[in-house]
């Protein structure tokens, strides 16, 4: 198992069902949360091992105040980074990051005590990332 995973599997189920709605919420901005968002998040649940009478609960996180409250209960750095570097894959996923899923991802991070420079970072990171997968594809003829 690596760092992040066994990072996460240490939290308690509250602090786990708490990263969860944090994913929902994220993937809800847009206003549509759409079949494939569910299966997503529901298969982290899954690999999480979040007893599945949760995931109700996990998909009717709507109250940002509520999430970042919940979260701020993470105090495993290890796994707020995580938690940073997943919201920030979402966000970047549909290839638009809008000023609600920035304003939202840095709430979360602040409210588990991870510095702004260090989001940022995170973010720049996972953009990187992003731009060196689509460019592999081109190198490596997959397109």
């Amino acid at each position: 198992m690596d760092k992040q995973f066994d990072a996460i599997m240490g939290m308690s189920d509250d602090a786990k069902v708490a990263y969860l709605k944090a994913f929902t919420r994220l993937a809800n901005a847009d206003g549509v949360f759409d079949d494939s968002e569910k299966a997503f998040i529901k298969n982290l649940a899954e690999n999480y091992v979040v007893p599945s009478e949760r995931l109700a609960e996990i998909f009717a996180a709507d109250s940002d105040d509520e999430i970042i409250e919940e979260v701020a209960k993470i105090k495993n750095r290890r796994a707020a980074l995580e938690l940073l570097k997943e919201l920030c894959f979402l966000a970047h996923a549909d290839n638009e990051l809008s000023d609600e899923e920035t304003l939202f991802i840095g709430r979360i991070g602040q409210a588990m005590n991870v510095e702004l420079e260090k989001i940022e970072q995170i973010s720049n990171w996972v953009i990187d990332k992003i731009i060196l997968a689509e460019e592999a594809k081109i190198i490596f003829e997959e397109v």
